[in-house]
């Protein structure tokens, strides 16, 4: 029990702790959500892969092997909650809506600091949830917008949408420059390193003052729904993920990486495309508000059982 809590103190809590600076900061000045999920959006996240993916040594065997798992990963969690979606007979808006607070969850503004925390800055670690967060900021901006839009006639305007995201840019940017060794100029790394340096603390303020604009309960005509999004985003995650580092004969900290980066909640961008494309968005938002809080038990329950596995 003292592991256990020693790791909710050092790895989980301080996470917590910003979150809920961010839920009182929205409480007392009512700030502008918009506004700070543009920032991250289009200018933080966008810089802090680039700066990531330019920076940090990732060996070509290890992208492979990490692009295998997520692939394999995120088909056996479309498998699992396609079988859901049809038990249920759910409605093509509400099947999209669950199928993304499942298939996305938070690779960066709670990804990577976990696994800073987790894993004690590990350069290898750090390289492995870069390569996840990379790929699940490609998903909600492509995949995703498609899916919530897959009902509609309009399909221009969410290609449109799609092409308009800065994320799909800035991937081959950073692999071309690293690749060819091409220096960032002086004025441009500096603005590079502020933003993003600033995008940790950013993103877990914007994620509390996301959840502090939420009702904090739960409807109960979606509590079901609500209840079986958060098991198979905390539960069912990073026991696939467990299953396939078995079967790919993935060990150490490079499974143990895999295994917690698929053991985070739902991501924001279920919230933000419910929001955007007005699909399901009271039961986005719930679905993001239930896993985060009880993510705080979950994950430390994953970073002992690995402790005591690794």
């Amino acid at each position: 029990m003292s592991i256990f809590l020693h790791i909710l103190l050092t790895n989980v809590m301080p996470m917590s702790i910003m979150i809920a600076i961010g839920i009182i900061l929205e409480k007392v000045f009512h700030l502008d959500i918009k506004t700070l999920s543009k920032l991250n959006f289009y200018l933080l996240s966008p810089a802090v892969i680039f700066a990531l993916l330019y920076e940090t040594a990732i060996a070509p065997e290890m992208i492979g092997k990490v692009l295998l798992f997520f692939v394999l990963f995120m088909v056996l969690q479309y498998i699992v909650v396609e079988i859901v979606v049809r038990l249920r007979g759910y409605s093509p808006t509400m099947k999209s809506a669950m199928r993304n607070s499942v298939l996305f969850y938070n690779s960066a503004n709670y990804g990577i600091p976990l696994n800073q925390l987790a894993f004690a800055g590990n350069k290898e670690t750090l390289g492995i949830q870069i390569l996840i967060m990379m790929m699940q900021s490609l998903v909600p901006n492509t995949y995703g917008i498609y899916s919530v839009n897959s009902h509609k006639a309009n399909m221009k305007q969410v290609w449109k949408t799609i092409i308009g995201m800065p994320v799909i840019y800035v991937i081959p940017l950073a692999f071309l420059l690293r690749g060819f060794e091409v220096p960032i100029p002086g004025p441009i790394q500096t603005p590079l390193d502020y933003v993003s340096d600033a995008f940790i603390g950013m993103a877990l303020l914007t994620l509390g003052v996301q959840l502090g604009q939420m009702e904090w309960k739960v409807s109960r005509s979606l509590a079901i729904d609500v209840s079986i999004s958060g098991l198979l985003r905390l539960v069912a995650g990073p026991l696939l993920a467990w299953v396939i580092v078995k079967l790919m004969g993935i060990e150490g900290l490079t499974a143990a990486a895999l295994i917690v980066s698929s053991a985070v909640p739902t991501s924001l961008s279920s919230v933000l495309l419910a929001v955007e494309f007005d699909n399901e968005k009271e039961f986005a938002s719930q679905s993001v508000f239930v896993s985060t809080l009880i993510s705080i038990i979950t994950v430390t329950a994953v970073i002992f059982m690995l402790n005591i596995e690794v």
